[in-house]
């Protein structure tokens, strides 16, 4: 997938079949419009392209209110990440200002998709509107279509459980901590990408060594605060973890520095090694894989939420903390192959 920031480098695209959107998410319907995308550009020897925008034009367009609390599910680079993998051609990241809202409809087609882009085909999810005050939809699209001789199609909306899956409806489930539900819908599991930072200090006190994740873009979802079973990839390797997250508050008062994210990997740790720690074999087993952990520290790794466990709690001893970091081991072990 090439990435392109803007129009001015794209250049000439052979047979181009396009689309466009927010796509926050690469949910389920998203797939199946950039599946369609791929098909068509296949058949008739073209690429696929999306054009998608940065910031959420809601953040742009409705500062003060629709924008001003919205959380995304993906940061930038988790949706670039995520489209990766989607096998399209071109990825078109259009830098959303006030003054591109207010490209008309019928300028938007005529000098982008079909003057610069040369666009052969273009698909659009129901319901689709572009241009200013989103003027412009499937009818005026093939109206225009049949002038400047494109094609024009529209995919229905795709739906799980009996509800349209929507970018809205996986916000809500991932707020509300229904993790499973988020990964139905969006038809892969909630991920969240960033640099492991030092951990947790009371929790490496009790042999449980742990790294921070730190959140880099204020807008990014965070689920309630809790306990997750987690997968995680580095450096091309999946570890099975345990993510804890402290201070996710309402959007309307959270800071996002406060908010703790401590990631504890499988391989850092035993269940005995917490349950004998004072043992000299246990510590010196702390010792060796406290080495292994300072090795990841400061690498990106990518962690996918699988199941919400349990609430955060509060102990009222080591003992009883320690128990119950046993026992979440012990489930997570039995969670995640």
């Amino acid at each position: 997938m090439k990435i392109h920031y803007g129009f001015e480098d794209v250049g000439e695209l052979k047979n181009p079949v396009i689309t466009t959107g927010s796509f926050d998410g690469v949910h389920i319907g998203h797939k199946t419009i950039l599946n369609r995308i791929n098909e068509i550009a296949t058949v008739i020897n073209g690429e696929s392209v999306l054009i998608t925008f940065h910031p959420h034009p809601r953040k742009v367009l409705f500062p003060d209110t629709a924008g001003k609390n919205l959380l995304l599910i993906n940061s930038q680079q988790e949706k670039i990440e995520l489209l990766s993998k989607t096998g399209i051609d071109h990825l078109i990241i259009v830098k959303f200002t006030k003054e591109f809202s207010e490209i008309s409809s019928i300028d938007f087609i005529r000098n982008i998709l079909v003057h610069q882009l040369h666009a052969k085909k273009v698909v659009i999810g129901f319901n689709h509107h572009f241009g200013h005050n989103r003027e412009g939809n499937f009818d005026y699209l093939y109206e225009l279509g049949q002038y400047y001789n494109f094609g024009v199609e529209e995919i229905p909306e795709q739906d799980i459980h009996q509800e349209t899956v929507s970018s809205t409806l996986i916000r809500k489930a991932l707020l509300e901590g229904k993790i499973q539900r988020a990964n139905a819908y969006l038809d892969h599991l909630y991920i969240i990408i960033g640099k492991l930072g030092e951990g947790s200090a009371s929790c490496r006190a009790l042999n449980f060594p742990t790294y921070r994740l730190p959140i880099t873009e204020d807008s990014k979802l965070v689920p309630p605060d809790g306990v997750y079973a987690v997968s995680v990839l580095i450096q091309n390797n999946y570890h099975k973890g345990i993510l804890n997250i402290k201070n996710s508050l309402p959007p309307e008062t959270r800071q996002m520095d406060d908010i703790y994210l401590d990631l504890h990997l499988f391989e850092n740790q035993s269940t005995g090694d917490i349950e004998a720690n004072s043992d000299t074999s246990a510590s010196r087993s702390y010792r060796e894989k406290s080495s292994v952990h300072n090795t990841l520290r400061g690498k990106e790794a990518t962690v996918f939420f699988v199941k919400r466990m349990r609430d955060e709690l509060d102990f009222a001893s080591k003992d009883e903390m320690k128990l119950r970091l046993a026992n979440d081991l012990q489930e997570v072990g039995e969670l995640i192959y």
